[in-house]
């Protein structure tokens, strides 16, 4: 099938259903505010002062070498402040979705798509540098990696099954999207089963 005239989708609007949106909206929610922990938990392990909720369940499943880490300090401040700002914007994009009945351009929804790849692509690094670079699991960390991967895969989904880059990726964003759920519990499992192989987490919390 051709690939659909790139002025006629500069001038179509899109919008994802009611429960799409409201789902976007919750899950970066959740993030958000996990990362607002993850940045009282990094103030407190510079200051010792007690976290408000403490991530420290054991000698590996804790925040500590992660939060004071290079790696967890990216662009030489805590991550946990990149997920406060960055995590606004899915919930600006659900509120959007829900306040506009007409739908957005499909610019502000590739924009919204290559933002929300970036979150995907950091949190698998940091997953990475965690179990490879720094053997630990930070808990909170682990909540953000747990809701941006669902973000991304029904963002990802979403935008090409509705002809967002074109027509000629709906087919695969509608099997995507139909798959999502089991393409984040692999996904998941493929995280955790690495971890317990590397780092055996859960001997360490029984």
């Amino acid at each position: 099938m051709p690939a659909e005239p790139a002025a006629s989708t500069r001038s179509r609007t899109f919008r994802p259903g009611r429960g799409l949106a409201v789902f976007w909206i919750v899950v970066a929610a959740l993030a958000w505010v996990v990362s607002f922990l993850l940045y009282l938990e990094y103030v407190g392990q510079l200051t010792d002062a007690e976290p408000l909720i403490s991530c420290e369940l054991s000698v590996l499943v804790t925040c500590g070498p992660n939060l004071l880490s290079p790696g967890g300090n990216l662009l030489g401040f805590s991550n946990s402040i990149i997920g406060i700002v960055l995590f606004l914007g899915p919930i600006y994009a659900g509120i959007s979705a829900l306040a506009s009945p007409a739908g957005m351009r499909a610019w502000y929804w590739r924009v919204f798509s290559v933002f929300v790849l970036g979150g995907f692509l950091l949190v698998h690094l940091f997953a990475y540098r965690s179990v490879f670079e720094y053997g630990s699991l930070c808990p909170w960390c682990m909540v953000v990696w747990l809701m941006t991967i669902p973000l991304f895969w029904t963002v990802f989904g979403w935008t090409l099954r509705e002809g967002i880059w074109g027509r000629s990726d709906q087919g695969v964003g509608g099997v995507i999207l139909s798959w999502a759920p089991l393409i984040v519990v692999a996904d998941y499992a493929l995280r955790a089963v690495t971890a317990q192989v590397r780092l055996d987490a859960l001997g360490s919390l029984f």
